[in-house]
């Protein structure tokens, strides 16, 4: 078995403008280690991935300046970054967005292959040693059938497959995965376990954010925990540390902040067939990038009712809500009605009554916009503010921000703070429209345990309420109480099951 990269950290810390995201980091990390890296959103995780990937520098240290902060070693002999760099391999969320943000939408196959060299863009024709390397790769993870498809067509499962596709072609000794479960079906699951099961066997190494315990893969064996941007501990994993993990989302939410008077009056009733309808979809063919995605579809959403969206990756449940927010129309002789809405009038009319989260959403939001204004966009359904923020605007956003504990973070941008930060600020978001219909595409993906519970107590509120839910997840477990309906995308049909609560 060939020698692997060692790393070792000494006191390293980074520095983001008058703050420090990490400090005092010590960590030494022996090839073939197996690590789960843990900590609530904003703790420096990702940053600490970047730091050991070479992407980030450590902060020099004015009373020990010019002490080495980190190091590689191959074989007992020092390596530089240079030559360290391509032995690791990095995938985040980041990497995905950026994607979708510069509309580079390659072949999946050119997307795997530009893993060789560690570039953006594929800059040179593959040797034929390469293509059979890129080739075996895309047949190991199971997406060999997707390797002519274009990058921004795919499903956010199939494009985090498709990544660490990427990563795995060039053989790193250690893979940085930052929540590589996230937005994965059971089978895409299965397929990364399998993929992780063959990198042991090869005696390549990983470090693996989590915030769940089954995204912790098998045969993790030591876990790192932050807080704060510090070392919290450092240890074996043992089974009652993952227990801990399952436990954290019992925790408790704080009251959401009071609603307009109209809303407040609208309370807890069952829903029956007198409710007034909200929206009806007749015979509709829904495509995307020239792909049929949906076909005859029929359905209707009433006032108070609350319907989760299930389905496999690829299975269209992302392309469904953006049906129905009013991104996407449907083809030629199919119908989509809305209630108040009459021939013509413009789709912002609609989007003002709904709130929306969805990681391509995210993706929108990597821009130069700060927290504040960001949340306060959701009045208008816009991206950013073509005007400068009302007084309304800046209470509705100051409310929201407080709510989910991110007013420290109100003047910062989208990329100074974490995936799960960035999350809850979308979701604040939506709320501060003050929504008649929430739509939620994995509306829990990159949060805390804490955070997760919050999250699903204040839509059990809202619900109460009769805020009209509509959610897509993958987890059972994130979808909150009272959901009295469900909707499955499968072979581009919808198939309405049988009604349940969920727990």
């Amino acid at each position: 078995m060939k020698p692997r990269l060692a790393v070792s950290l000494r006191g390293a810390g980074v520095r983001r403008g008058d703050r420090w995201v990490l400090r005092g980091i010590t960590w030494n990390l022996r090839p073939g280690g197996r690590w789960a890296l843990l900590g609530e959103n904003g703790a420096g995780k990702t940053q600490l991935l970047k730091l050991v990937s070479g992407e980030v520098w450590p902060t020099p240290r004015s009373s020990r300046a010019g002490a080495a902060q980190r190091a590689y070693g191959l074989a007992g002999d020092a390596l530089d970054l240079l030559d360290a760099k391509p032995r690791i391999a990095y995938l985040g969320g980041e990497r995905q967005d950026k994607y979708a943000r510069h509309g580079w939408d390659l072949p999946v196959r050119d997307v795997v292959a530009t893993g060789i060299h560690g570039t953006d863009l594929l800059l040179s024709k593959l040797q034929r040693l390469q293509a059979r390397r890129v080739d075996s790769i895309l047949r190991a993870c199971g997406i060999s059938s997707l390797s002519r498809r274009g990058f921004l067509s795919l499903s956010y499962g199939e494009r985090r497959l498709t990544l660490l596709a990427r990563a795995l072609v060039q053989d790193p000794d250690w893979l940085l995965l930052d929540e590589v479960y996230n937005g994965l079906d059971s089978e895409y699951r299965r397929r990364v376990d399998n993929i992780l099961d063959a990198a042991l066997a090869k005696g390549q190494a990983w470090i693996a954010t989590a915030h769940r315990a089954a995204d912790v893969p098998r045969g993790t064996t030591s876990l790192m925990e932050l807080s704060g941007g510090r070392i919290r501990r450092v240890k074996p994993l043992r089974r009652q540390d993952i227990e801990r993990l399952r436990a954290g989302a019992e925790e408790r939410s704080p009251e959401p902040p009071a609603k307009s008077t109209r809303r407040s009056r609208m309370r807890s009733a069952s829903v029956s067939v007198s409710a007034p309808v909200l929206m009806r979809l007749s015979n509709v063919d829904l495509y995307v990038e020239h792909r049929k995605v949906l076909h005859g579809l029929n359905w209707e959403l009433r006032r108070g009712e609350h319907w989760s969206v299930s389905g496999a990756n690829g299975a269209g449940k992302s392309s469904f809500l953006k049906l129905l927010y009013g991104d996407l129309f449907p083809a030629l002789g199919g119908r989509i009605w809305r209630e108040g809405m009459i021939a013509g009038a413009p789709i912002f009319e609609w989007k003002r009554r709904v709130g929306y989260v969805s990681p391509e959403l995210q993706t929108q939001y990597a821009t130069g916009v700060r927290m504040r204004e960001l949340v306060a966009s959701g009045r208008h359904s816009s991206i950013g503010l073509a005007e400068p923020m009302s007084t309304a605007d800046a209470a509705a956003a100051r409310r929201w921000l407080k709510f989910f504990k991110l007013l420290s973070v109100a003047n910062r941008r989208p990329r100074e703070l974490s995936y799960g930060q960035l999350r809850r600020a979308l979701i604040a978001r939506a709320m501060a429209a003050d929504p008649e219909i929430l739509l939620l595409d994995e509306p829990l993906t990159g949060l805390d345990p804490k955070q997760r519970a919050v999250i699903k107590r204040l839509l059990e509120r809202l619900m109460r309420r009769r805020v009209t839910l509509v959610a897509a997840v993958h987890h059972a477990e994130d979808l909150p109480g009272r959901m009295c309906k469900s909707l499955r995308l499968h072979n581009r049909q919808a198939r309405v099951e049988d009604s349940y609560f969920a727990t």
